[in-house]
């Protein structure tokens, strides 16, 4: 179940995880609200990231999302599907969107892998617009097939660390852009 707080990182040594910022010419406030409209996640996490990995689909009930709501996603890796069960864990309007990921990622050679993953978006105002910070942080891992074993290799888990926050970095330049285009069809 999304939110629970495990005690070990299951197949991982240690968690692992990175922190990458961006910046955006919209407020603080506009790229909270979507962060908070999930339905926009497939939109600057999926259609605009690269085909082998993105987000595919999304569904919740509750929008904006509060401390509490939960959504299910699924989405593409390289290494084969995954579908996620989310809660919402912190969401203060205009400062912070932070949500604990429990996936399960089914590779195309028929292993499962489940994943816990927490995320967090801080939103700070800057000049002409608003300083995003996001961190996420891989805490338990079930098992470490194919790619994912270098996870525990010295050395080497921080070059596989590199590239996954590649990804993470492609979404996060997508949401900046997508709130600036968003508010100015607004306008």
């Amino acid at each position: 179940m999304a939110g629970r707080q495990h005690g070990r990182s299951g197949a991982l040594r240690r968690p692992v995880g990175a922190e990458l910022r961006s910046m955006s010419a919209a407020s603080p406030a506009q790229v909270y609200d979507a962060l908070a409209d999930l339905a926009t996640h497939v939109t600057w996490g999926g259609e605009r990231q690269a085909k082998t990995t993105r987000l595919t689909e999304i569904h919740a009930d509750e929008t904006p999302a509060l401390v509490g709501t939960e959504f299910t996603s699924a989405g593409l890796d390289p290494m084969g599907r995954f579908e996620d069960r989310s809660v919402v864990t912190e969401a203060e309007p205009g400062r912070t969107f932070a949500f604990v990921t429990d996936a399960r990622l089914r590779t195309t050679h028929g292993q499962v892998v489940d994943w816990t993953v927490e995320h967090r978006y801080e939103l700070t105002p800057s000049d002409g617009g608003c300083a995003i910070t996001y961190r996420y942080r891989v805490a338990r891992l079930s098992a470490v097939p194919g790619a994912l074993r270098l996870f525990n290799v010295p050395g080497i888990s921080a070059i596989l660390m590199k590239v996954s926050a590649g990804v993470a970095r492609r979404g996060l330049r997508n949401l900046g852009p997508y709130v600036e285009e968003r508010v100015g069809a607004a306008a």
